[in-house]
């Protein structure tokens, strides 16, 4: 089922789904076998009825004691945060007050319709997503008609931000996404991923950076990062005052970078195993070869973390010592509990996959694009169409967001299997359950001191997800760290900028609530207790190289390398 924004046929699926099983848990009509624990309406139901009608007849009222000249308090107000009821008028004039009202009431009852639900809890997940999609896509400042910032633009501009706002909406269904920033202001190399180093390995997966040193000695023990494979690298290293890669540079550690190589076709036969064996184990070789030292620190960010893990208990299991610590950021594991992410997951939709791309293809980076920005659509779909579509304006130039929109290809084979053995059936985190490159596969044997961090609000990496590779990794040496914020904004929290907060030293145990609770608050960036932390596994000083790579790996090109540049669209 194709859609002009790369719509996900997991998601238009999963709508009508939804749809039809909320009708089913309250009318009783048959349907499939996912609702057959629909039970009649409940009392929570009747309930939920009684009070919407109750806060129906309140606004009526207050809208009717406002035309006597009185000023009534709302009957009901936006959540905190929510930013598409801001501008004066949706509160000072009586009708469009009314309509935002009026939706924000039915909005409740839908939610509170969902929760009465006699449906089992895994289906109610699916029920509250689509549900809140829905809600969020009829909200009355998304139509024009109804928006009246939109009618005070067309009538000001006498029609010119109806004309502009139909021109954008042309270009992006010719592009296939929504534009979010303005993409023109900002170039890979130019003024994003700016940090100076060298690519001193290529294969057909990836290019290893490593960057120059920004002090005149450094430590033994290289760093080596793993970033996802879903995105480009240089979120990591968007600008220098806020580039991970060149905080740690300027703390005298060694920096080697894996540069994934954007699939189109020629790769369409790549494996999870390949992303281990030729990807993480790779660059793992070469840093530790260019750098002469016996062991390296590895840090892995989201899918990057779950491959360095996989790859780490792989070399550990062959008895191979070569990593000295372990830094997972925003890291599942064990995705007994995936959040929302966990909805476009089940049997048929991952068998679709395997049939359609598992034994060779493409999943296209456009429509993963799409799955996450409907986690926040509020903050990532609407405001942008209510902006470029109805009011004809322009997106401004964010770096953060042009990285958003910069996405990657994955290969079918690969991301077949990780649906399954992931997010379907939840097999890493159960000792010897899968075999990777020809190894049973034990988190228990990544034994070494591990740094787990999570983010309170990640909507893609939910924070207790993360905890619970606490009990899967470090043998007892693990320190586990939450940090404010989400997915994003929680790991991009830049030392010098001091700001958010984050919680450490809590007692570690099955529960992650126990361990909230016992854990000290302390303000500023995580990556100073990180870099405090990683200091006694970094070896000794030495001088700084002179040059870039070695003998055997002699740099190819400058940093940022070729393969960031290509995009989903096959761009270079």
């Amino acid at each position: 089922m194709a859609s002009p924004f790369n719509m996900p046929d997991e998601f238009v699926q999963g709508f009508f789904k939804s749809a039809q099983t909320l009708m089913q848990a309250f009318t009783g009509l048959p349907g499939d076998a996912s609702a057959s624990a629909a039970k009649p309406p409940s009392l929570a139901l009747a309930q939920a009825q009684a009070h919407y009608w109750q806060q129906q007849m309140a606004l009526y009222m207050g809208i009717a004691a406002s035309a006597t000249g009185k000023s009534p308090e709302p009957t009901v107000s936006p959540e905190r945060g929510d930013r598409r009821f801001n501008a004066d008028v949706w509160r000072d004039n009586p009708w469009y007050s009314l309509l935002k009202q009026t939706y924000l009431l039915n909005a409740r009852l839908l939610d509170e319709m969902v929760e009465a639900a006699g449906i089992e809890e895994k289906e109610k997940h699916k029920l509250r997503f689509y549900v809140r999609q829905f809600i969020d896509s009829m909200s009355p400042a998304n139509f024009a008609a109804t928006n009246p910032e939109v009618m005070t633009a067309a009538l000001e501009s006498l029609g010119e931000s109806i004309r502009a706002g139909f021109a954008n909406l042309v270009d992006d269904l010719k592009r296939g996404r929504i534009s979010i920033t303005d993409e023109s202001a900002f170039e890979v190399g130019r003024n994003v991923a700016v940090s100076k180093g060298s690519v001193v390995f290529e294969n057909e997966l990836f290019q290893l950076i490593q960057y120059a040193p920004l002090t005149e000695e450094v430590a033994t023990r290289p760093l080596v990062i793993v970033p996802p494979c879903i995105n480009k690298f240089y979120i990591l290293d968007l600008q220098p005052e806020n580039s991970f890669v060149r905080f740690a540079s300027e703390q005298s550690q060694t920096v080697f970078l894996v540069s994934w190589r954007n699939p189109g076709a020629e790769l369409a036969h790549i494996t999870w195993d390949d992303y281990l064996e030729k990807g993480a184990m790779k660059a793992i070789e070469v840093g530790l070869a260019i750098s002469g030292a016996d062991k390296v620190n590895a840090v892995g960010w989201c899918v990057g973390g779950t491959i360095l893990s996989s790859a780490v208990a792989v070399l550990r299991t062959r008895g191979d010592e070569s990593v000295a610590s372990i830094t997972l950021l925003t890291t599942m594991l064990d995705f007994s509990d995936p959040g929302d992410l966990g909805v476009f997951i089940d049997e048929q939709g991952v068998s679709q996959r395997e049939q359609s791309i598992g034994r060779g293809g493409i999943y296209p980076g456009l429509e993963l694009g799409f799955v996450f920005q409907t986690l926040r659509a509020n903050d990532l779909i609407w405001p942008y169409v209510v902006n470029r579509y109805l009011k004809g304006g322009a997106p401004q130039a964010f770096d953060l967001l042009y990285w958003n929109a910069d996405g990657t290809n994955l290969p079918g084979p690969m991301y077949a299997w990780y649906l399954r053995n992931m997010y379907l059936e939840n097999n890493l985190c159960k000792p010897a359950r899968l075999t990777m490159c020809g190894t049973p596969v034990d988190l228990g044997c990544i034994d070494m001191p591990s740094y787990v961090l999570a983010t309170l609000e990640d909507h893609i990496v939910p924070w207790k997800g993360a905890y619970r590779t606490t009990q899967l990794v470090g043998g007892g040496k693990t320190q586990f760290v939450l940090g404010a914020s989400g997915h994003i904004a929680g790991v991009i929290n830049p030392a010098s900028k001091n700001k958010r907060s984050f919680w450490t030293d809590g007692k570690l145990g099955d529960e992650p609530e126990a361990w909230l609770s016992s854990a000290k608050s302390k303000q500023g960036s995580w990556w100073t207790h990180w870099m405090d932390w990683l200091k006694p596994h970094a070896g000794k000083s030495g001088p700084a190289p002179r040059r870039l790579g070695n003998a055997k790996y002699k740099p190819i090109e400058p940093a940022p390398g070729r393969y960031v540049r290509k995009t989903s669209e096959g761009q270079v």
